[in-house]
């Protein structure tokens, strides 16, 4: 993640429209819903409105709309024609699903496509489009809107069918709710870019980075779970949560106290109710977990189990590594796990008055045996 400037230094620089600042940092408005270039030529908005991020993919998966004044996705210089218009095609429908059939009909190499794109802009061409649809929707909720009439006007997943996959993925009619409780959705800004978390009035039950991929199966998957609605807004648990993961990530929190809900299959409860065991500061082999609970032959199953948990960072899923202390994978992403591993590292070592040797992590010591 690119560290920003100073606050005071990007004020300035973006009161004066100082295109040296273009690329150092995007400013998302909240009373437009877009993001822009430090030197767009557009009406400059109150500095309560005002959001910055290190990337044009912070600020699209934060549910802002790239300004069609200063084109802040196109590159120093003019983009490629073919990269302009698969830009252009993107934000005026960000419901159409362009395939990779579609790219090779208009003559364009999807390989080629997806290089481009996450060589300028960090992300792949899916991304960008996934981005686009959740900032719409969530543009529209920030504004009052109810989750059906955000998706009515600004489209997810496909034209003809927009209602139904939105309602499949954010939830059932607040009318067909089995009871009196529903899901409430609440967006989390973090170090590591946006959160989305969710809590029903027993406790939490979802927090996932918004650019994860699984993420609308996830929404589903919560839907199918609790069979209530899932609507934006927030209670004693969600506001609980956003204080203690600002305190964890300015590292004066080592344990979360939240009441958690995670249902699945008895296994997958199993492998989550010990990744809670996983101390601060330590991590686990997916064979330390199949052995913990008691089916050590299933490191395959554990890592997908783990892979599935909705509960980011308070379950931490991200203190799992593979036997000979390599990563393994991360639904957040490589770099992200690697970021919540050093900072725990970091938190532990200063809390101790010492520092963690990392030929531990994941050790049969480290697990207590």
């Amino acid at each position: 993640m690119p560290v920003l400037p100073p606050l005071e230094e990007m004020e300035q620089a973006f009161e004066r429209r100082d295109a040296d600042y273009d690329g150092i940092f995007f400013v998302g408005i909240t009373s437009t819903g877009v993001f822009c270039r430090p030197s767009c030529p557009a009406k400059r908005a109150l500095p309560a409105h005002r959001r910055f991020f290190g990337t044009a993919r912070e600020a699209l998966f934060s549910g802002f709309r790239p300004c069609k004044r200063c084109r802040p996705m196109e590159t120093a210089g003019r983009p490629p024609e073919w990269v302009r218009s698969l830009i252009e095609q993107a934000e005026a429908d960000p419901s159409r699903r362009i395939s990779d059939g579609d790219l090779r009909e208009s003559g364009v190499d999807p390989v080629r496509v997806r290089r481009y794109f996450k060589a300028n802009f960090g992300m792949t061409f899916q991304a960008f489009c996934r981005g686009l649809r959740l900032g719409r929707a969530l543009e529209g909720i920030r504004k009052g809107e109810s989750l059906d009439g955000a998706a009515l006007d600004h489209g997810y997943e496909s034209l003809s069918g927009f209602r139904d996959a939105f309602q499949r993925a954010f939830g059932i009619p607040p009318g067909r709710s089995a009871d009196g409780d529903c899901v409430l959705l609440s967006w989390i800004d973090s170090p590591l870019g946006p959160l989305v978390a969710g809590s029903t009035q027993e406790g939490v039950c979802l927090l996932e980075f918004t650019d994860r991929r699984r993420l609308e199966a996830q929404f589903q998957t919560i839907q199918k779970r609790f069979k209530r609605a899932v609507v934006p807004g927030a209670n004693v648990h969600l506001k609980d949560l956003r204080r203690q993961l600002s305190e964890y990530f300015s590292g004066n929190r080592r344990a979360f106290d939240l009441p958690l809900l995670y249902p699945g299959t008895p296994f997958q409860q199993q492998v989550w109710d010990e990744l809670l065991k996983i101390p601060y500061g330590e991590t686990r082999s997916y064979q330390d977990l199949a052995l913990a609970v008691g089916s050590p032959g299933a490191c395959r199953a554990v890592g997908t189990a783990n892979g599935m948990n909705r509960i980011a960072i308070v379950i931490p899923c991200h203190r799992v590594v593979n036997k000979n202390g390599d990563l393994g994978g991360y639904g957040g992403g490589l770099w992200r796990k690697q970021k919540l591993l050093d900072l725990e590292r970091e938190g532990a070592g200063m809390a101790d008055g010492r520092t963690l040797q990392p030929a531990l992590f994941g050790s049969p010591e480290a697990a207590g045996r």
